[in-house]
């Protein structure tokens, strides 16, 4: 099979290099070998929360010199600070055009709610989700928070004590309706997605609003988990209206389903723009020639290869697999890359837990255009782009998003100007 460029990955790098490519006329087809790590987000991408020092950010495109400064095998010292505040904003088209309605940008933070009850900052937030422009304090003095009878991962008084110490007096509701009484005969399928699913009926929508109406007092806000359909993108407004007040929802524990929405929507975006997506295969092998990949083969297509002008990988961190950490140190699996890495595994972690853990900064080396380096070398057709990259610590720096999306756009223009 041929094609102009091959991505192994299918999550927001992959997707979003492949969206680029797909929308330039190049023929693109995206190996995936199922879920990614979008699966477990709270409704935010996060652009840069702090600097490498741990120093607070607050203007990300402000700030992104400094980061370079300070960590410069960073893969936002790849992109260079002049095209940061660019490929930022052609980030957040990108999602828009995908249907993934955002809110923020990259002049200033924002701050998202968490599962748990705090803020964080975020570059960019889900339509129709909890966000604040204070790092501590709600756009409310009175909220009331509801919650699916039997749902227990979403934690309402860990919520309604972190409201109340930012000032916003919180009280606890639960709801019930005959379609939730279908799911919970079950405990295991009291879950998030299988909830939302439930949401996608017009009439289980209704329902909530007349409860919400008759139970939310003088609440200035209602804020729900994030649970309302899998398939549609307008229940809190719809809900917002029928309930005569804002209604706002809220990250859950994983599985997420912003994070679902998001992936759906953006792989379907793909494919509308005339990319092939195959889910559920996975790259075990590979053929090269010259310091050039030639061709790529599956564990689905057996000996049919996939033949390609570049080649991206896009597999991420030890989450997905991209990167394997054995006794004798971390490797990249498929390609044999470069990986920066300690030899002394005991300089790997911190013993504190909730310090910063150098094994976060391992990844793959890669040269000034993301190509992939191998015994020192750039393999010239293979990009790597998003979690994992060397050089940076998505917990602690708060960029996982903004390095999956701006390596993947960096890498997208490279190739498209080869």
């Amino acid at each position: 099979m041929k094609f102009d460029s091959v991505i192994i990955g299918g999550g927001l790098a992959g997707l979003v290099c492949g969206i680029r490519l797909s929308k330039a006329g190049r023929r693109c087809a995206i190996i995936s070998s199922g879920q990614s790590a979008l699966h477990f987000s709270s409704g935010s991408f996060d652009l840069l929360g702090a600097l490498p020092d741990g120093t607070p950010v607050t203007a990300p495109a402000e700030s992104v010199a400094e980061t370079i400064r300070q960590a410069p095998e960073h893969p936002y010292a790849r992109i260079g600070a002049e095209r940061f505040g660019a490929l930022a904003a052609e980030a957040a088209a990108l999602l828009a055009e995908a249907g993934v309605a955002v809110e923020g940008d990259a002049a200033r933070n924002h701050y998202r709610l968490t599962p748990m009850g705090g803020l964080k900052p975020a570059w960019l937030t889900l339509a129709g989700y909890v966000r604040s422009e204070a790092s501590d304090a709600l756009p409310w003095r009175k909220a009331v928070l509801f919650n699916a009878e039997g749902f227990l991962d979403f934690y309402t008084q860990f919520l309604a004590e972190g409201f109340r110490r930012m000032g916003t007096e919180c009280a606890v509701r639960t709801f019930n309706m005959p379609a939730l009484e279908t799911i919970r005969n079950n405990p295991s399928e009291m879950r998030s997605a299988n909830i939302a699913r439930i949401f996608d009926r017009q009439e289980n929508l209704d329902e909530l609003a007349r409860i919400l109406r008759r139970e939310a007092g003088d609440a200035e806000a209602v804020l729900l988990p994030a649970v309302l359909g899998i398939d549609r993108r307008d229940a809190a407004a719809q809900l917002e209206r029928q309930a005569g007040r804002p209604v706002a929802m809220v990250a859950t524990l994983p599985p997420s389903v912003p994070g679902l929405q998001a992936q759906l929507q953006l792989r379907r975006y793909f494919q509308q723009s005339g990319g092939v997506y195959m889910l559920g295969d996975t790259a075990v092998r590979y053929e090269a020639e010259g310091g050039r990949i030639t061709a790529l083969y599956t564990a689905d297509h057996g000996d049919i290869a996939f033949e390609a002008d570049s080649y991206v990988l896009a597999t991420g961190s030890y989450f997905s697999q991209g990167l394997v950490a054995g006794m004798d140190g971390v490797r990249e699996p498929l390609f044999g890359l470069d990986v920066a890495c300690a030899a002394d595994r005991g300089a790997w972690y911190d013993r504190d837990l909730f310090a910063a853990q150098p094994f976060e900064l391992f990844g793959v080396k890669c040269d000034e255009h993301l190509r992939g380096l191998r015994d020192g070398r750039a393999v010239e057709n293979l990009y790597v782009i998003g979690a994992g990259l060397a050089g940076f610590n998505p917990v602690k720096e708060g960029c996982g998003a903004g390095v999956s999306m701006l390596t993947a756009l960096a890498a997208a223009e490279r190739i498209l100007n080869e």
